[in-house]
C-alpha cells in the first residue's frame, strides 16, 4: 500500500487506486497517515473531526469510520492475542486510547520527502554540496501541489499541513543555495524570477535573485531587484529591509568580491570505521535444540535485492537470545563485510538506557570521533541513519525494551540488516521475522546435558537425567550452568545435580547468590514492569504442583476484577514471565503456565519488596507459598 498526501490524497494498493470519497474518512485516514506507526488517540481524532461539538454517539460513529476504513483498503485488524500485540504493516491496530495505522515509513510519500531533506542537510553541512542539491531536488519532486489539497483540515491536520509547507520552503531555500554554491546561477535565474515575483515580500528570494544576476553580469537588474523589494516591503507590511538583503545590496554596489564564486570546498565526509570489525562476545556454547530458530534467523538476514535482513528475537529470561544472536552474526559476516556493530539497550542494572545515550554509543563504536558527533538528538539520529545508508554492516540490539526505544536505533535499510533480542515483541517500521525462543522440549535438555557430560553419564541415570531437565524448565542459561557443574565434578551424581539445583533456586530466591544467572535475568525483566504487574507475582497457583494460573487466581488473591486480573496476566506473557499454551478445556482456548524457576525468584522479590508497606500495590492474600511445588 502506498499513500500520498503530498498533493492530492491517493491511496494505491495493489497497482487499484482506493482512495476514500466519504470527507470524514478522508480526515481520518490522512491524520493516521501523517501520524503512521505512532497512536492516535481518540480524543485527537474527535478534536480534528469535531473540534469542540462531538455528537452524542461520538464512540460508536469514530468505531464506524475505523470499520469502513479497514474495509476498503483491506486493513485487517490483527487478534492481539495471537501475536502478542505486535503491529504488522498495513494493519490498522486498536488500542484502549486509540488507533495507529501501521505502513512501511517508505509507503508514505511525507516520509520520503522529510528522509531525503534531513539527508540533504547533512550533505550540506560535509561540504558535498553536489549529493546536497540532488537529494534536496529529489526530495522537492515529490510534492505534487499542495498537501492535502483535496481534504478539509481540522486542527490538527492544519498543524502538520504547516509544518509540512515551512519544511518544504526551507528545503527549496537549500536547494537553491546549494545550487548557487555549485555556479549554477544562469540556469536558476528563470525559477528565481518566478519566485521573486510570486513572493516580492519574501527576502530570501530577491537575496537570491541578487546574487544570480550579479553573478550573470547583470549587476543593475540586481539593484532593481532591491528596490522592488524595499517598496513591496514598506507597502505591504510597513517594514525596512532586513540587514542581510541591506548587506547584499552594499554587496553589489561596491562590487565586493565576497559576491564571487567560490572554489568548491572539500568535502567532510564521515565514514563507517568501526574501531573493531567483531564487536561481538566470543562464542561460549552450542545452540543445541535450536537448528528451526537458527535456519530461520540465517534466511530472515541474509541481504536481498529488495532490502537487507531484519530479525526480533524473543523469549523468555534465560532462553538465550543473546547468545542466538550473536550466533547468528557470526555466521553471517560475508554478507555483511563492514563488520557488526553490538549494543545493550540496558544498563548493568536492568535500567532502561536512552535511545540518545546508545545512539551516542553506536556512533562511536562506528568510527565517529567526538568532534564529527552532532550535537542535538534529532541530528544524531540523521547521522546513524546517513551512516549506515553508506555501509553493509549487521546492527545488533540487545535488551530491547520497546518500540519508542528502538526505532531511533534502526539503522538505513538500504544496506544494513539489523538483528534485536528483546523479552517483548516489538514491531518494526518495514517487515521483519519473529523467531520466538520458546524454553526447549526435554528431548533437547537431554540432548544438550548429554554433549555436556557425555551420553553414557546420563544413560547410567536416565529417569533422574529427565527429573533434572525438567526442573530446568527447557531454559539454556539454567541447563548450561547445571551441565558444566557436573562436567566439572565428575564425581558428582545426576541425583545430586538434583539436590544442587533445587538448593540455588532457595539461594537465588531468598539471597543474593546468584550462581545460575538466572536472578540477574529476572530481576531485569521485573524492572521494567509496572507496579501492579510486579505484583500479580505475588499470586500463588491454585494448588502446588500445577504450574497453572487464571485470572481468578489473581483476581481473589489481589481483590481486583476480572478485567484488570485478565490484563494483568497478559502483561505477564508479554514479558515472557509466564507462557500461553494452547487448552481445549476453556472457552478462551489458551491458558498461561508459569516456568516455576522464573516465577519461585520472581515471588520473592516480590515479597521481599512488600516488606515496605505501599499502599498502591496490592499484596496477595493467603495462599500457597511455593507456587511451583518442586523446589
Amino acid at each position: 500500500m502506498k499513500i500520498s498526501i503530498l498533493g492530492p490524497l491517493e491511496v494505491a494498493r495493489g497497482g487499484t487506486v482506493a482512495t476514500p470519497s466519504a470527507p470524514k474518512l478522508r480526515r481520518v485516514l490522512s491524520l493516521l497517515a501523517l501520524r503512521s506507526n505512532n497512536v492516535v488517540r481518540n480524543d485527537q481524532l474527535v478534536e480534528e473531526l469535531w473540534e469542540q461539538s462531538p455528537p452524542v454517539s461520538v464512540t460508536t460513529t469514530l468505531q464506524t469510520y475505523i470499520y469502513q476504513l479497514r474495509k476498503l483498503l483491506d486493513l485487517r485488524a490483527p487478534n492481539a492475542r495471537a501475536n502478542g500485540g505486535a503491529p504488522t504493516v498495513n494493519t490498522l491496530h486498536s488500542y484502549p486510547n486509540g488507533y495507529m495505522l501501521a505502513v512501511a515509513p517508505e509507503a508514505l510519500d511525507a516520509y520520503r520527502f522529510e528522509h531525503s531533506v534531513r539527508h540533504g542537510y547533512q550533505l550540506s553541512e560535509t561540504n558535498e554540496v553536489s549529493e546536497a542539491a540532488s537529494a534536496l531536488r529529489q526530495a522537492l519532486s515529490i510534492w505534487r501541489g499542495p498537501a492535502l489539497v483535496d481534504v478539509e483540515p481540522g486542527p490538527l491536520l492544519q498543524a502538520e499541513l504547516l509544518r509540512l509547507e515551512k519544511l518544504r520552503e526551507s528545503a527549496l531555500e537549500l536547494r537553491l543555495d546549494t545550487e548557487l554554491r555549485l555556479g549554477k546561477h544562469q540556469e536558476l535565474l528563470g525559477e528565481l524570477t518566478g519566485l521573486a515575483a510570486q513572493q516580492p515580500t519574501q527576502e530570501a528570494f530577491q537575496a537570491k535573485l541578487m546574487l544570480a544576476l550579479y553573478r550573470s553580469g547583470q549587476r543593475n537588474e540586481a539593484l532593481d531587484v532591491y528596490q522592488r523589494a524595499r517598496k513591496a516591503l514598506a507597502t505591504e507590511l510597513g517594514l525596512e529591509p532586513t540587514r542581510e538583503i541591506q548587506r547584499m545590496h552594499r554587496a553589489i554596489l561596491c562590487s565586493d568580491s565576497s559576491l564571487d564564486l567560490k572554489p568548491a570546498p572539500e568535502k567532510v565526509v564521515t565514514r563507517f570505521r568501526p574501531s573493531r570489525h567483531d564487536q561481538l562476545a566470543p562464542e561460549s556454547r552450542p545452540l543445541t535444540g535450536r537448528d528451526c530458530a537458527i535456519n530461520l534467523g540465517l534466511a530472515a538476514l541474509s541481504p536481498t535485492q529488495s532490502a537487507p535482513g531484519a530479525a526480533v528475537v524473543v523469549g523468555p529470561p534465560g532462553s538465550g537470545k543473546s547468545a542466538f544472536c550473536a550466533h547468528i552474526a557470526r555466521q553471517l559476516v560475508n554478507e555483511y563485510p563492514d563488520g557488526q556493530l553490538y549494543a545493550h539497550l540496558l544498563d548493568a542494572d536492568g535500567n532502561r538506557l536512552e535511545p540518545n545515550d546508545v545512539l551516542v554509543d553506536l556512533l562511536r563504536k562506528a568510527g565517529i570521533r567526538p568532534d564529527e558527533l552532532a550535537v542535538s538528538f534529532e541530528e544524531r539520529v540523521d547521522q546513524y541513519r546517513d551512516l549506515t545508508s553508506r555501509s553493509k554492516a549487521l546492527i545488533v540490539l540487545d535488551d530491547a525494551v520497546d518500540d519508542q526505544q528502538l526505532f531511533p536505533l534502526l539503522p538505513s535499510r538500504q544496506s544494513c540488516g539489523v538483528i534485536i533480542a528483546s523479552r517483548r515483541r516489538v514491531s518494526l517500521p518495514f517487515s521483519q521475522e519473529t523467531i520466538d525462543l520458546a524454553p526447549l522440549p526435554d528431548d533437547a535438555s537431554l540432548a544438550l546435558l548429554a554433549e555436556a557430560i557425555g551420553q553414557e553419564r546420563v544413560r547410567s541415570d536416565l529417569e533422574t537425567a529427565h527429573e533434572l531437565v525438567s526442573l530446568c524448565d527447557g531454559l539454556p542459561l539454567v541447563l548450561h550452568a547445571t551441565a558444566r557443574r557436573l562436567f566439572l565434578r565428575p564425581h558428582w551424581t545426576i541425583e545430586f545435580a538434583v539436590r544442587w539445583l533445587r538448593q540455588q533456586y532457595v539461594d537465588a530466591a531468598t539471597t543474593s547468590a546468584d550462581p545460575l544467572g538466572l536472578r540477574r535475568s529476572v530481576e531485569r525483566t521485573y524492572k521494567q514492569l509496572a507496579e501492579s504487574v510486579q505484583a500479580t507475582f505475588g499470586v500463588p497457583s491454585p494448588s502446588c504442583g500445577r504450574p497453572y494460573i487464571r485470572p481468578e487466581n489473581v483476581s481473589k488473591a489481589l481483590g481486583v476484577d476480572a478485567s484488570t486480573a485478565e490484563s494483568l496476566l497478559e502483561d505477564l506473557a508479554e514479558a515472557r514471565l509466564l507462557e500461553v499454551e494452547p487448552d481445549n478445556t476453556s472457552w478462551e482456548g489458551f491458558r498461561y503456565r508459569y516456568l516455576s524457576c522464573l516465577w519461585t525468584i520472581g515471588r520473592q522479590i516480590q515479597l521481599a519488596k512488600q516488606q515496605s508497606p505501599n499502599p498502591s500495590i496490592a499484596r496477595p492474600r493467603s495462599g500457597c507459598l511455593n507456587v511451583e511445588g518442586r523446589v
